[in-house]
């Protein structure tokens, strides 16, 4: 962390963005200490992987069953870190991290297991073929503040299931969440050096990529730009990446949406964890026929939202993160209403409250040259913009460099999953918003600048592991055909072969059938 004067501290202060009390001065790890703690993960690797999916799974489901026990213990630290209110603590951080645990036990074994692959090619019948996944080593995994325990978790039981150690560094601003979950998972049964922290700033996270024996694989989630910078940084060591770099998502509601029903979703999708969510509304279109009700009704919800600390059980909108990240909503708010957005509510800092409150905002009379429109404000804003055709709202949802989520409000399923195919980013729910993240078997992950590679699911257990073909011959004492002793004859024979398995009229493969025959006889080299 830099000081006022430049030089760099030792410490991370960690404070709660509510109260501005403080919560933790924790030594700030160096390169050095990085490049330790690789070490550790790595010696202690084999060992952790020889234990087998069964034994690894057995630790899982046991750290399912302690972190169960201790979730309101758990889900009051991340509020008190990450400021969200405590209930959005539970739902959006114990359940998508309790659910991840489940599914890696569950498939573990059965997604190591030994992939028999079929040769379709009679030649290659006399051969036996199979898949190995195998652990890439030492994953490093960057995670944000926004949801410091979920993200992170879904992450690191994934690469430990698969065989992995992990070094993690969370955000500097909620690493006792990190810390709590190390905590956790040791008391599961996790050896000490399978799951190693380090806290820092962000050269702490570079030095998993520019040290001398850096990590095996990188997963990131952050912003576009430091994510450009950890791709370059891993693809000058050829080290594999999955970047999850945020969003611009759209909400698409066509004029047979429940009016009631989508206001109600556009105004939770929009404020909660006062928008600071990668999957948040951040854009909304609403057919021109329902526009004036759906601004009522977005309107009339958002002012009746109650915010505050988010230690007190009625509040619903907490705190934003830190003041910067306040500054950059206002900036967008700001520069809307003077290019001719309109605020219907909100539009302000709460200051009364403290540093970091800004009210839940609805704004409209806003277009594409807005950078509100543009840039990810990740903040409690939910701007508003009228279309009059399907094609008009499919253009402007894909007119973004984002492609995270989307989300299209219909009373037509059938419709709705229709649009969904038009719809740039990796994910589209239809009469839903953000909550495909907490699906355990679905894949997260986007397109564009939203990022490469994917978490959750079986494909983001693809992510923590390296694919081996293994080919075992049936007929290890018969010399291959295609082996040297080149003829004339043996070239004719071979063209037959091609048409045998490749012509389009059967007579001509018949032809060509008994061409090879003779192959069979001749002497290799």
């Amino acid at each position: 962390m830099a000081t006022a004067s430049g030089i760099q501290s030792a410490s991370i202060r960690v404070t709660n963005p509510a109260t501005g009390a403080l919560l933790a001065d924790l030594p700030m790890a160096s390169a050095a200490d990085v490049q330790a703690a690789i070490l550790r993960a790595r010696a202690a690797q084999p060992a952790w992987s020889a234990i087998g999916p069964k034994s690894r799974a057995r630790i899982l489901r046991k750290f399912s069953e302690i972190l169960n026990g201790q979730r309101d213990e758990v889900a009051a630290l991340i509020t008190s870190e990450a400021g969200k209110p405590q209930v959005e603590a539970l739902l959006t951080e114990m359940i998508p991290a309790l659910d991840a645990a489940q599914f890696c036990a569950t498939h573990a074994v059965s997604f190591l297991h030994p992939e028999r692959i079929r040769h379709a090619n009679p030649i290659m019948k006399t051969k036996k073929g199979y898949l190995l996944r195998e652990p890439h080593g030492v994953v490093g995994i960057i995670s944000p503040w926004n949801y410091p325990f979920s993200i992170p978790t879904t992450e690191m039981l994934a690469a430990i299931a698969m065989g992995n150690t992990v070094v993690l560094k969370p955000s500097e601003l909620t690493p006792l969440c990190a810390l709590r979950l190390q905590t956790i998972l040791r008391q599961a049964g996790v050896p000490e050096s399978v799951v190693e922290v380090v806290i820092g700033d962000g050269s702490a996270g570079a030095a998993l990529l520019s040290c001398d024996k850096p990590v095996d694989k990188v997963v990131f989630t952050g912003s576009v730009r430091t994510g450009r910078q950890v791709a370059q940084a891993a693809a000058a060591k050829l080290i594999p990446a999955v970047l999850e770099l945020g969003g611009k998502d759209p909400m698409i509601v066509l004029e047979d949406a429940d009016v009631e029903v989508a206001a109600s979703a556009a105004v939770w999708g929009a404020f909660v964890n006062a928008g600071q969510t990668c999957l948040s509304v951040e854009r909304c279109y609403v057919h021109r026929g329902l526009l004036p009700q759906f601004l009522a009704a977005c309107t009339d919800k958002a002012g009746k939202l109650r915010v505050g600390d988010g230690s007190r059980t009625d509040i619903e909108v907490g705190p934003m993160i830190h003041e910067r990240q306040l500054a950059l909503v206002e900036k967008h708010v700001q520069e809307a209403v003077a290019r001719g957005a309109k605020v219907l509510v909100g539009g302000k800092r709460l200051s009364e409250m403290g540093p970091n409150f800004y009210a839940p905002t609805v704004i409209t009379n806003v277009h594409h040259s807005m950078a509100l429109m543009r840039e990810e404000t990740f903040g409690p804003v939910l701007p508003i913009m009228g279309f009059d055709s399907e094609d008009e709202a499919v253009q402007l949802a894909n007119d973004s460099e984002f492609g995270l989520a989307a989300s299209i409000w219909t009373r037509d399923r059938a419709r709705g999953e229709a649009l969904a195919r038009r719809i740039q980013a990796g994910t589209v729910m239809v009469n839903d918003c953000i909550t495909g993240f907490a699906i355990c078997e679905a894949p997260h992950g986007g397109i564009k600048s939203s990022g490469i590679g994917r978490t959750h699911g079986r494909m983001g257990l693809e992510e923590m592991v390296r694919v081996k073909y293994v080919d075992s011959d049936l007929l290890p004492r018969m010399n291959k055909i295609w082996w040297y002793g080149y003829s004339q004859a043996f070239s004719e024979q071979m063209r037959g072969f091609v048409d045998f398995l490749f012509a389009g009229r059967w007579d001509t493969r018949l032809k060509g059938g008994l061409k090879p025959a003779a192959a069979l006889h001749r002497k290799n080299i």
